[in-house]
């Protein structure tokens, strides 16, 4: 293993970001079409 770089203390950090507002987007939406499955079923 090599020492790190220091692209990697930007890469990494990036990455993780990315993947964190990914699934802040997806958790979001998922939720919300949770909530509306509930809502239908409480009309019904």
């Amino acid at each position: 293993m090599g020492t790190p770089t220091p692209e990697h203390f930007l890469f990494i950090p990036g990455v993780l970001m990315i993947g964190m507002v990914l699934g802040y987007i997806l958790g979001g939406k998922t939720a919300r079409q949770d909530m509306e499955k509930r809502r239908q079923r409480a009309r019904e």
